[in-house]
């Protein structure tokens, strides 16, 4: 299992590197050319949102982006620390339901509307939040050494 890790300064500025990154890791990895650009978007959603969060939330800490290529699967998690909501807890699946959120009332509308995009993208994601901040793991077969793509 090979594994890429970036952090980076919560900007939107330094949104656009992490969706070059995960395209080429994800490409290098095997991920089929015909998802690449599912994988930018979706990695472009994550981040925005979590530079979102920790501009909302005030926390200078750097956001986290593991991306992760096993046997059968590429993984990408974006984590950021924002605390969830009391209400909120779990989400998985579908990528539905609130992942760590508060702030400015509209934050929580954007919020939601970014994990509809990237659980519109990606079929495997799952979206969790706690008190530490939260994560979204999404992730995408590998095609084969020699299959056709």
């Amino acid at each position: 299992m090979a594994t890429v890790e970036l952090r980076f300064s919560a900007l939107p500025e330094h949104v656009r590197t992490a969706r070059l990154v995960a395209a080429a890791v994800a490409r290098r990895a095997g991920v089929d050319e015909a998802v690449l650009d599912e994988v930018r978007l979706a990695v472009g959603e994550a981040c925005t949102r979590a530079v979102g969060l920790h501009q909302s939330h005030g926390i200078t800490a750097p956001v986290r982006v593991a991306l992760t290529e096993e046997e059968k699967t590429f993984s990408i998690e974006v984590g950021d620390e924002a605390p969830a909501p009391a209400a909120s807890g779990v989400a998985g699946g579908s990528g539905a339901g609130s992942a760590s959120g508060g702030g400015p009332e509209d934050a929580d509308g954007e919020d939601e509307m970014g994990l509809a995009v990237i659980s519109g993208l990606v079929d495997d994601v799952e979206v969790t939040s706690g008190e530490a901040g939260g994560l979204i793991r999404m992730s995408w077969p590998i095609v084969p050494d020699g299959a056709v793509r």
